[in-house]
C-alpha cells in the first residue's frame, strides 16, 4: 500500500487543477502505483492468490479508467502514457 506521503506526490504530479484529487489522471497514476507495489510483492509471495486477484481487479479498474480517458480528450490520455510509460 502507498504512504500517505507518496499518494500526495502522486496527486501533485498528475492533477489537473490546484484542488484535484479525483481526475481521471489522478487515479489512473494512483492506481498504477499501487499495482508496481503489488506486482513486487507478488514476486516475493508467489503463492498469494488473495493478493493477485486484488491485483487483477486493479488492472481492470485501470483498463476502465484509461478507455474513458481515451474516449474523452485523446490528447490528455496520450499525454498521461507517456508520463506514466505505458504501453499503448
Amino acid at each position: 500500500m502507498l504512504k500517505i506521503a507518496e499518494k500526495e506526490k502522486v496527486v501533485k504530479k498528475f492533477r489537473v487543477h490546484e484542488a484535484d484529487s479525483g481526475s481521471a489522471e489522478v487515479q489512473i497514476a494512483l492506481l498504477t502505483e499501487k499495482i508496481a507495489s503489488l506486482t513486487d510483492h507478488l514476486r516475493a509471495h508467489t503463492k498469494d492468490n488473495h493478493s493477485r486477484r486484488g491485483l487483477l481487479m486493479m488492472v481492470s479498474q485501470r483498463k476502465t479508467l484509461l478507455s474513458y480517458l481515451s474516449r474523452k480528450s485523446e490528447k490528455r490520455y496520450s499525454s498521461l502514457i507517456k508520463k506514466l510509460g505505458l504501453k499503448k
